[in-house]
Parts: structure tokens; C-alpha cells; sequence
């Protein structure tokens, strides 16, 4: 288990992350989402862990977005681990909104890896989750260009030695005996059994022993 002495561990992202947590709790309240289940999990099986969480995720944020609120909604709570998840709407936004200033590849892998290398110094560990699309054709357009920022963001922890959640790769396996609509509408915010894909995947990830 990746987290065995007293630690703050900070989830950050968009949507996904935020599941309608009141932003008013100053990021004490989890939501209803992966954040939670992975809370509940590790509550219920390592009853012996003392671990504070915080959820800063924003629904709609890009990695641009992240950049311009990271002092005040990461480093100010100094945490000792901060997982990561964002790509989605960095995405997304170049399909259903391409008259606003999109977030490029390239801009994504280097606004991120400037975030990561900021952060590094002032905490324990980080851990990058890969940003999804519940779409299990690998050539449908948005689908590709998703697993390129995914591969961007696999490649940024890999080479600042981090921890990777492939979230895409658990909603694969997940899509190959079952439709993307029994997990939601969209493709994009699952309900509770796509959350809980998500939460075991990065509980595998962290050395959770189930």
C-alpha cells in the first residue's frame, strides 16, 4: 500500500473528480463520485490508515484551468500525495466548442508537466489517472485524439517516475462485455458503477490489497 503513515491525499481534476462536491467545504466534501468510493474503501479494508482527503476538482476544467488555480486549490492545503486526473475537457472542448481557445497537445503535455514539476518538490508523491472517453471505437474521432492526451499524460508519469491509473484501459475492459449507455448518456460522466471502475483502478494502482 502506497499510503502507510498519516497523510493528506488531494484529488484534482474536472468533472469527473468534482461529482457535485459542495466547493464551499474548502474540498472536505468528497462528492459522490470515485473520490468518495476510493475514501470508503480504503475507510472499510486499512481501518489502520489515517488519511485526511480533500477534493478540488472543478467541473469543466482544462489543464489551463488548473494552472491558474494550482497555488490556491493544491499547494495551499499542503498535501503529501496529489493524484491528478485531467484531459477530458481539453478534449471535448475542440468537438462541441472549437470557437474558444483550445488546449493543443502539446500545450496540454507541457502545462502539465510544469504543474507536476512545480509540485514534486513540495510533496511526498503524485499520481497521474489518464483522462477517458466511453467510446470502444478506437477510431471514432474524439475517442483517438483522447487516447493521444492519455498517451501524453502515461508518459509524463512515467518519466517523473509517478504512479499511472490507465482509466481508459479500465473502461475497456469494462466495454467489452457491455454497452457505454449502461455507464451514462454522454460518454463522458459515468454513473456510480463507471465511478467505481475508476476508483479500482486507482486503488490497483496504489497497491490496495482487496
Amino acid at each position: 500500500m502506497l499510503f502507510t503513515k498519516p497523510t493528506t491525499l488531494l484529488f484534482v481534476g474536472d468533472s469527473i473528480t468534482d461529482c457535485g462536491r459542495d466547493r464551499d467545504t474548502n474540498g472536505a466534501d468528497l462528492g459522490s463520485g470515485y473520490v468518495a468510493q476510493v475514501q470508503a474503501l480504503l475507510g472499510a479494508h486499512h481501518p489502520d490508515l489515517q488519511i485526511r482527503y480533500l477534493n478540488t476538482g472543478i467541473s469543466g476544467n482544462r489543464v489551463t484551468d488548473l494552472e491558474a488555480r494550482w497555488d490556491v486549490d493544491v499547494l495551499a492545503h499542503q498535501p503529501d500525495w496529489v493524484s491528478v486526473m485531467i484531459g477530458i475537457n481539453d478534449v471535448w472542448r475542440q468537438f462541441d466548442n472549437p470557437l474558444v481557445e483550445q488546449v493543443s497537445l502539446e500545450a496540454y503535455r507541457e502545462k502539465l508537466e510544469a504543474l507536476i514539476q512545480a509540485t514534486l518538490p513540495k510533496v511526498e508523491g503524485m499520481i497521474v489517472m489518464s483522462p477517458f472517453f466511453l467510446e470502444s471505437n478506437l477510431d471514432e474521432p474524439m475517442r483517438a485524439l483522447m487516447d493521444r492526451y492519455g498517451a501524453a499524460a502515461r508518459a509524463i508519469a512515467e518519466r517523473n517516475g509517478l504512479r499511472f491509473v490507465d482509466v481508459q484501459a479500465a473502461f475497456d475492459a469494462w466495454l467489452a462485455h457491455n454497452h457505454t449507455l449502461q455507464l451514462c448518456g454522454d460518454r463522458v460522466h459515468p454513473n456510480a458503477v463507471g465511478h467505481n471502475i475508476i476508483a479500482s483502478a486507482f486503488l490497483n494502482a496504489v497497491g490496495f490489497e482487496w
